[in-house]
């Protein structure tokens, strides 16, 4: 895989098997830089999810944890939805939400950090 620009990572998010909805994020602002999906109101699943990035960061802060986030994993009845920070690229982040029943958690996390790993380019 080489480097990806914001359509082609969420095209390659969106093909995974189970994908609903993913979006490309902002830290620093909250803003959709870029997503695709269904069923979710993703300017604002973009923004909420920036309030959960920095509250996990600031509570890692106080516990003296100096470690780099790989993703976060939020379980619901009939989803996954994943945080995935582009390590390339300060303050960005992926959101991704998956359904349970028609996607493989291992093979999604895999897939989604191999494009994070190579989004490089706005």
């Amino acid at each position: 895989m080489s480097d990806l620009n914001l359509k082609q990572a969420v095209q390659q998010i969106m093909d995974i098997e189970g994908a609903i909805a993913t979006s490309i994020v902002d830290s620093e602002s909250g803003l959709m830089l870029e997503g695709d999906g269904r069923g979710i109101d993703l300017e604002y699943a973009s923004a909420g999810n920036t309030d959960l990035y920095h509250a996990k960061q600031k509570i890692m802060k106080a516990l003296n944890i100096n470690e780099s986030i790989e993703d976060f994993l939020i379980t619901l009845e009939t989803q996954y939805h994943i945080l995935m920070p582009c390590p390339h690229m300060e303050g960005v982040f992926i959101y991704f939400v998956m359904s349970k029943s028609h996607g493989t958690l291992a093979l999604a996390r895999r897939l989604v950090r191999d494009v994070a790993k190579n989004l490089t380019r706005l």
